[in-house]
């Protein structure tokens, strides 16, 4: 089987690459497309067949893709305006007679509120439109978006944010990539739209206790306001829009909307999600 992957230089993509190498796939039989040219020579070097990819040069990418069983496209263009670029990787997908594509999407795209959920509900009904079989892996968060928040409490004592109860049920990026490398290369998986989170919903109350256990020192959570938050992610950095665009994030986070557990993820991959302390141990 020949699987191609686009998006293979990402952190995601690299998962998914280790996990399919871990589980036997034989490198050569792995086309890794993306956009970083040293990470390209890296994959090269592992035995993997490589090629840049311009999703503006349609017929250059469908070149590519022929003779591929199954595409792994994950969800390139950011958090906001990826449509374009995958329907672009659809259309020459497409063209190259693609046998499958395996999608990652996220948690309840077809319901959730949040506003990064948009593209993706367009992205899944343009797959579901192109008639090429799928595999959709509806992604719930990665347990590593929150270490700049293990980073204040190790440095400081403290995590603040404007999420306060809500619920996070995360886990790490490794074990979202073994979900891929298991979907794209075994049967029973076509059509198919899996919800994938971790095990176990976590508040960033428990989330300071987890820290505080870790770390081995007091750390305190505070809840701050929605203009409290803003001011926040401005002081890191952020444009006016991508601060706003967060802020809306975490107060969907604050309701819930990241707080599924359908065991999908744990059942794919063969073990249980890893525990947030684990997660917090390997960081020190």
């Amino acid at each position: 089987m020949t699987l191609s992957l686009i998006g293979a230089t990402g952190q995601l993509g690299g998962h998914a690459i280790d996990a399919l190498l871990g589980r036997g796939t034989a490198p050569r039989d792995v086309l890794a497309l993306g956009r970083n040219r040293r990470r390209l020579i890296e994959l090269a070097e592992r035995g993997l067949s490589v090629a840049e990819l311009d999703l503006d040069d349609e017929v250059a990418t469908a070149a590519s893709l022929e003779g591929s069983d199954v595409l792994v496209l994950i969800s390139v263009g950011g958090m906001s305006g990826g449509l374009a670029p995958r329907t672009a990787a659809l259309r020459a997908a497409k063209a190259a007679g693609v046998g499958r594509v395996v999608y990652t999407s996220v948690l309840r795209a077809s319901t959730t509120r949040l506003e990064i959920a948009a593209d993706h509900r367009a992205t899944e009904k343009a797959i579901e439109a192109s008639g090429i079989p799928y595999t959709i892996l509806r992604n719930g968060w990665y347990t590593e978006n929150q270490r700049p928040e293990f980073g204040a409490a190790r440095s400081g004592g403290a995590i603040a944010n404007s999420i306060g109860q809500g619920r996070i049920a995360s886990a790490p990026r490794r074990e979202y990539g073994e979900a891929i490398a298991v979907t794209s290369t075994t049967a029973g998986h076509e059509g198919v739209v899996y919800e994938l989170s971790g095990d176990t919903a976590w508040s960033f109350a428990e989330f300071a206790a987890a820290s505080a256990e870790v770390l081995g020192a007091s750390v305190r959570y505070e809840t701050l306001t929605a203009d409290q938050q803003h001011a926040a992610l401005i002081a890191t950095g952020l444009d006016e829009d991508t601060a706003w665009l967060f802020g809306r994030a975490y107060a969907d986070m604050a309701a819930g909307e990241l707080d599924a557990v359908s065991g999908d993820l744990a059942r794919l991959i063969g073990h249980p999600t890893e525990p947030l302390r684990t997660t917090l141990q390997s960081w020190l």
